[in-house]
């Protein structure tokens, strides 16, 4: 499994940028003291981990440290320092540089989790109210079927109503994946192979299941989330008893 091509430019600028800053501030090594020399250079680190992950952020940390001892301390360009000042100096920059650089992935990691959990939650309203005031279930199978194809990315998704058949991978109510026995890690893993169920029920009761083909070629990042989003939708779109037949798998496919 690859990288995002975001993680690939943060985890090259994490690399380069320090560097590139240490090289420009260079010049200034003998006129600025060494505590607002790796300030700056905490900048840079900052900026990597706003843009990438806390790999990148540690990685510029590191490698922050590293130019700041080569070039803004003595004996310059060399990987060796002097004087203990700066040795403290040094220590510190990697120290806060890895610090920040956690606190600001974990930062954009909770950004991205409250968007996604309003969206989940502004899907899960609409089907609710659906529910309350559709006359066909029909039309609340169909709705939560786009619905499902849309959050997870499908290649298609149909509604099989009455007894369970075979044991096909399942999608369960907290989000998690199951396949035989076991939890599978979609986020490491990617989806199992073939369709995944995910079970509708009414009052306690089971009704039908949906039937999920993941689409090839998606990225497994966040599936996990939006996995937890669809399932509420899935289990409530059976609120009503009255579920009849659908119509044929054919016409439930995208």
């Amino acid at each position: 499994m690859g990288f995002p091509l975001r993680d690939r430019i943060a985890l090259t600028a994490a690399l380069i940028g320090p560097f590139l800053a240490a090289l420009v501030l260079a010049p200034f090594r003998t006129s600025m003291s060494g505590t607002n020399l790796a300030l700056l250079l905490v900048v840079v680190v900052v900026a990597v981990s706003a843009i990438g992950n806390r790999w990148a952020g540690a990685v510029a940390a590191l490698s922050s440290a590293a130019w700041f001892d080569f070039f803004l301390t003595q004996p310059y360009q060399r990987f060796s320092i002097a004087g203990t000042g700066d040795v403290e100096t040094a220590v510190l920059l990697l120290v806060v540089g890895v610090a920040v650089s956690q606190l600001a992935a974990r930062a954009r990691r909770l950004r991205v989790i409250t968007i996604t959990d309003a969206d989940h939650l502004a899907r899960i309203h609409d089907t609710a109210l659906l529910v309350q005031s559709a006359t066909s279930p029909d039309a609340v199978v169909d709705h939560v079927r786009h619905q499902l194809v849309d959050l997870l990315h499908l290649q298609r998704c149909r509604f099989e109503y009455g007894s369970l058949l075979g044991q096909p991978p399942r999608l369960e109510q907290d989000g998690s994946t199951v396949v035989g026995h076991r939890r599978w890690d979609v986020d490491r893993d990617g989806w199992p192979e073939g369709e995944i169920e995910l079970r509708a029920s009414a009052s306690g009761h089971y009704s039908g299941r949906f039937m999920l083909l993941p689409a090839p070629g998606q990225p497994h990042r966040a599936r996990r989330s939006r996995c937890h989003g669809c399932t509420p939708g899935g289990h409530a779109v059976l609120g009503r008893r009255d579920v009849p037949r659908p119509r044929r798998s054919e016409e439930l496919l995208r």
